[in-house]
């Protein structure tokens, strides 16, 4: 069953589908309801503000925002809610994706963003699922499950190199 709270994934571009669809899979993976949503820091302020500010009663838990460039989308949202923001730094133009990771890790005191590494939107899902699962037992069991997964994907791997496989 899915839980109670959503997480809404934000982009600046439609650009930035192809990195954030990887967050919404692994949410799905893990029985969280989500949605994406492309806004603009920049282009659309205005629309940025309201969903963000209407989204705790649209029973949104967690936000993932992914932006690319200058990537003030993150530090945008966090700005308009209390709720956890997860920041993805999207890898386009010139700096391939440091300067929206400098952008998006280096928040001003009080408006924190936690952020994953350069694309790493599939990261920013578990983390938004394990931030959910503090008062979400399904969500928990579901993230023990993801690991156990993990593990024995890795141990059958040590198998075949091993040639016990």
């Amino acid at each position: 069953m899915a839980s109670a709270k959503t997480v809404l994934i934000l982009m600046g571009s439609d650009s930035d589908l192809p990195v954030m669809r990887e967050a919404k899979a692994v949410l799905s993976e893990l029985g969280v309801q989500s949605e994406l949503r492309v806004l603009s820091a920049h282009r659309t302020p205005d629309q940025v503000r309201e969903v963000v500010r209407g989204a705790e009663g649209a029973g949104v838990g967690v936000f993932i925002a992914g932006a690319g460039g200058a990537a003030h989308l993150a530090g945008a949202v966090a700005a308009q809610t209390h709720l956890p923001v997860v920041g993805v730094p999207v890898a386009n133009g010139p700096l391939q994706g440091f300067d929206a990771l400098l952008s998006t890790v280096q928040m001003p005191p009080g408006i924190p963003v936690a952020t994953v590494a350069i694309g790493g939107a599939r990261n920013a899902g578990i983390l938004a699922a394990q931030i959910l699962s503090i008062g979400d037992g399904q969500v928990r069991e579901a993230l023990r499950a993801f690991r156990a997964r993990m593990a024995a994907a890795v141990e059958e791997k040590d198998r075949k190199v091993r040639g016990d496989g």
